[in-house]
């Protein structure tokens, strides 16, 4: 069959949850034998999330092939296993990029370049290239609808409605119900609204999901219905759950996945086999113990901007059947003395990957006392490269050790910084370069890499792969020229680039369990598919946890 587009869009607020929608419709299909693809429409100015404070957007969500991208591209990988692209992302400023750089190039032959048709153009050439033989594309447009940056991404997949064909074509629109306790009701009123504007731009939306923190009543469905002329039967209630694995069940229990197909035509009376989800929702309901992580970091405030490494932990809970309880350490809220007294009684300890100076301190004191209290440790990222400095410091006697991201390099032997920025690397067969002075974006490496794990390590136990391919999003990398200085003292670089220029993972062997890895392993963890350093990390605090009960 020919591939069909649907267009989820939000309305009212933001924040309801468009991301995990689109996901859950993808692995519903999925669950129906459907091929599906999801794809992201960001509307602001900025190229890409990759500058953008984790406390404004949430983290950033890295691609096998590099590309910076909104978190909600991690919740389409997680629930459908399909990994996404840099041709599933967008946003207006990598549009107006590209439509500035053709108007440069003299493309548009001195016409008058306009946003109908040229921006909405450009738009829509995203969205339909680089498909495969999906029979569904999902593409969520980000923001609320009204907001003016959002105009051009709603007049494009307007215009798709109409080029492709409604068989082709279909409009999910999410709003909020609001409960109002002070005159114990629901109000229908924001969602009549919100689809009132939709409406006007010239889409009718074909299904309506309806956020609310309680049951909505046949009667508002009904009157939903009438007044956003859409059926009864469309309108699909989106309510509270205690877990986000529920939310494919829950959805189609009300027929989501149904009314999709009913729309395009497509007569298809079988059920979706959701087995997966719910042997992964009877462990997360009925967990069998449960252990405690610090995760010591700068953005402990904002939950999303470590998305993924909840998620992961999450995964790995499920895996070993226990639950995963986190305490969030600000690293910079806490002197080295303090560190006892937040980290005695966690069954482990994450640091997790981040930029700038703030919180150095307060993260190699949490290291540290993970190493000496033989507290099992996962470092990421820049957790690896505080790793090495804190054991440079304590172990090797290097008082000064530092990265040149926040301490200035004294060259005393010739070998360079300890950790510091590269300027050139291998993909493969492929030599790529950075400069000092590059734009913030363009200083990374960014994307998977493979990585070979030495015979013996833990590392090698834990993957049980001599090569692996992770993903990465870093400037800084640790020198290798200090290996055996290490190495001789008990850190093993147990996992080195293909070409032995770069070190990716680090291990002690006089601890239980100590590993820091300069990729980011969360990012390919999924819930039927735990990562298995992260499993491996759960099981060790969980052996944790049975000696401290076992002692008490």
């Amino acid at each position: 069959m020919p591939t069909r587009f649907i267009f989820i869009t939000g309305g009212v607020v933001s924040s309801l949850g468009k991301g995990l929608a689109s996901a859950s419709l993808g692995a519903l299909l999925q669950a129906r034998g459907y091929k599906v693809r999801l794809r992201k429409l960001d509307p602001y100015l900025n190229v890409d999330p990759g500058t953008m404070n984790p406390t404004q957007h949430g983290e950033v969500f890295v691609t096998d092939d590099g590309a910076e991208t909104d978190l909600d591209l991690g919740h389409y990988e997680r629930f459908t296993d399909v990994s996404a692209r840099r041709s599933d992302s967008v946003s207006t400023g990598q549009i107006y990029s590209t439509l500035l750089t053709k108007e440069r190039r003299g493309d548009y032959l001195g016409g008058t370049v306009q946003v109908i048709p040229h921006v909405t153009d450009l738009i829509k050439e995203f969205i339909l290239r680089d498909t495969d033989d999906e029979d569904f594309i999902l593409c969520e447009i980000g923001g609320t609808v009204g907001d003016i940056e959002g105009l051009p991404f709603l007049e494009a997949i307007r215009q798709l409605g109409w080029e492709l064909g409604r068989e082709r074509v279909m409009y999910i629109h999410l709003t909020l119900v609001p409960y109002i306790a002070a005159a114990k009701e629901l109000k229908t009123k924001p969602t009549q609204h919100s689809v009132k504007e939709l409406r006007m731009i010239g889409i009718q939306p074909d299904i309506l999901l309806c956020r609310a923190e309680r049951e909505i009543p046949l009667a508002e469905r009904r009157k939903i219905a009438l007044f956003c002329n859409i059926r009864e039967e469309a309108v699909i209630a989106g309510l509270d759950v205690n877990s986000i694995y529920e939310v494919p069940r829950r959805y189609s229990e009300q027929g989501f996945d149904k009314q999709v197909l009913k729309i395009f035509g497509i007569e298809d009376i079988g059920k979706p086999d959701l087995k997966k989800w719910d042997d992964i929702l009877e462990r997360v309901q009925n967990p069998k113990g449960e252990i405690t992580v610090a995760i010591v970091g700068k953005y402990t405030g904002i939950g999303d901007a470590y998305k993924s490494l909840c998620e992961a932990l999450d995964h790995a809970g499920i895996a070993n059947k226990v639950k995963v309880n986190i305490r969030w350490v600000d690293a910079a809220g806490f002197e080295n003395q303090d560190v006892g007294k937040m980290l005695a009684d966690v069954d482990a300890v994450l640091v997790p990957g981040g930029f700038g100076e703030r919180g150095v301190n307060g993260k190699i004191a949490a290291i540290n006392y993970a190493r000496t209290h033989n507290k099992p440790y996962l470092g990421i990222c820049f957790g690896m490269q505080l790793a090495v400095i804190e054991y440079a410091r304590n172990v090797l006697g290097v008082k000064d050790a530092a990265s040149t991201e926040f301490a200035p390099y004294v060259d005393g032997n010739g070998k360079g910084p300890l950790v510091g920025l590269m300027t050139e690397w291998q993909r493969g067969s492929v030599v790529e370069t950075r400069s000092r002075g590059g734009d913030l974006g363009g200083t990374m490496r960014l994307g998977a890499y493979e990585c070979d794990i030495a015979s013996g390590s833990l590392a090698e136990k834990i993957y049980g792969n001599a090569r692996i391919s992770e993903r990465h999003r870093h400037r800084y990398e640790v020198n290798m020229q200090y290996r055996e200085e290490f190495e001789k003292s008990g850190m093993w670089f147990s996992g080195v680039s293909p070409e032995g220029h770069l070190p990716e993972i680090v291990e002690l062997k006089k601890h239980p369990w100590f590993v820091g890895v300069q990729f980011h392993p969360e990012l390919k963890s999924r819930p039927f598919a735990p990562h298995p350093l992260f499993a491996s990390f759960v099981k060790a605090a969980l052996a944790e946890d049975k000696k401290h009960k076992k002692a008490a």
